[in-house]
């Protein structure tokens, strides 16, 4: 063998070990197609075990990554780097992706376990005809507190301000969840992109600073569970299982109203498996796969199919199931615009610095 023939084959083998290199690590970024489908959800929020079942039933396998924010989701996709086959956004993520042409429309011949979603949860606003969007879970941001620290029940967003709860007061880190309560407060929309509304709700904000412990993010769930505080801000699936875990605590959409929120399985519009996408959808809408994931989620399931699975103490339970009457009062999240949704986060943002 000639000197220039082991160079062609040294060369020829270094090469295909660099794509076989390469490969791996596109697969394990999130790079999809064949038998692989790649997941992207936020943290915590599908029970382990389904993705162990989907693979086993249908052959493919799962690639799973999670995000911590819509934001932090919508960036990752906007950049185009990594292909996802799957993402479960909230719902003015969707318009926004819809807006920006980041979504693929869904094959509803490919679901036949549509039929399973509660009619009240399709067709909305934000996706009309759920061209681009498949319900997943849904729910409401109220307060969970403990009884034996507070004067009586709590029914109301200004029942915060209570000088008794001077610095026993958690709240979520979230620009709309927390400017959101402040308006509601005042009697205006939780959309409302009135300057003069918005300032009167930061300015009554700041006064509620004296009661305010802290403002965290996924640590206020072990926080109220441990009684380090006697009310919290949050959304109904953390409070669902913090009340798992102390059961003395209660939980509460104030009457004034609130903000009634879904995340929605979409695809991307870089996926690579579109059979495979739309399987794993189809998969998670059976009742039995929705009710499973929903006792491990703890929020609450679009899918009537799987209250059956569930029990009464569950879809019965009128806090994370709310009545009808209630529910009308409850306002989805809109897609406010980049200059709007600044103007949140600059109030926010002082907040903050005004609660330290």
């Amino acid at each position: 063998m000639n000197s220039l023939t082991k160079v062609f084959i040294l060369v020829f083998a270094v090469s295909f070990g660099l794509l076989f290199w390469i490969g791996r690590l596109n697969a394990s970024e999130g790079y999809s197609g064949g038998n692989t489908i790649t997941v992207y959800n936020w943290g915590d929020y599908i029970e382990p075990k389904l993705i162990k079942k989907f693979e086993k039933e249908t052959g493919y396998k799962v690639i799973y990554q999670t995000f911590d924010s819509n934001e932090a989701m919508l960036t990752k996709i906007e950049q185009g780097g990594t292909t996802f086959d799957i993402a479960v956004p909230s719902e003015y993520a969707i318009s926004k992706m819809k807006e920006e042409n980041l979504l693929l429309p869904i094959d509803h011949s490919k679901l036949p376990n549509l039929k399973y979603i509660d009619k009240r949860f399709l067709d909305l606003p934000f996706d009309p005809k759920n061209k681009y969007s498949i319900p997943y879970f849904w729910g409401t941001v109220g307060i969970v507190y403990n009884p034996d620290k507070v004067d009586g029940k709590i029914t109301s967003w200004n029942d915060l301000w209570d000088k008794n709860l001077r610095n026993d007061i958690l709240l979520v880190d979230g620009a709309r969840e927390v400017m959101g309560f402040g308006l509601n407060s005042l009697g205006y929309s939780l959309n409302d992109v009135d300057k003069k509304h918005l300032r009167e709700a930061k300015e009554k904000l700041d006064t509620l600073t004296p009661n305010v412990k802290a403002i965290v993010g996924d640590e206020i769930k072990m926080l109220m569970a441990n009684e380090e505080a006697a009310v919290g801000v949050v959304w109904s699936g953390d409070a669902s299982e913090i009340m798992y875990e102390n059961e003395k605590l209660d939980y509460v959409v104030p009457k004034e109203g609130s903000n009634l929120w879904f995340d929605n399985i979409v695809i991307p519009k870089t996926a690579k498996n579109l059979e495979g996408a739309h399987a794993f959808i189809n998969f998670m809408l059976d009742p039995k796969n929705a009710a499973e994931n929903t006792d491990y989620v703890g929020y609450s399931t679009p899918n009537v199919g799987a209250l059956k699975y569930l029990g009464k103490e569950v879809s019965e339970d009128e806090r994370f199931y709310p009545s009808p009457e209630l529910t009308e009062k409850l306002e989805v999240y809109r897609n406010l615009g980049k200059r709007n949704l600044a103007y949140y986060n600059e109030l926010f943002l002082e907040f903050k610095m005004h609660s330290k």
